[in-house]
């Protein structure tokens, strides 16, 4: 699972969503922003869902979408 566009458009533009990862995932400021950018794992964590869905008002199916499987 990975984040959608609109749910990593939310976390960029809004700063309390951002500060409250950084809080509760005890991570850097630098790090939140890399995560969006890369849209890492770690904001599909029960705790970054939460966080997320509070502060957004985004549901669950707002915020994840399936990846989409490579072909070997």
């Amino acid at each position: 699972m990975k984040l959608t566009q609109l749910a990593l458009g939310a976390i960029r533009n809004n700063k309390r969503v951002r500060a409250r990862l950084q809080l509760e995932l005890d991570r850097s400021e630098y790090t939140i922003n890399r995560y969006v950018q890369e849209n890492d794992i770690m904001l599909t964590t029960a705790t970054a869902l939460k966080i997320i869905r509070e502060e957004t008002g985004l549901t669950t199916k707002q915020i994840l979408e399936k990846e989409k499987a490579l072909a070997a």
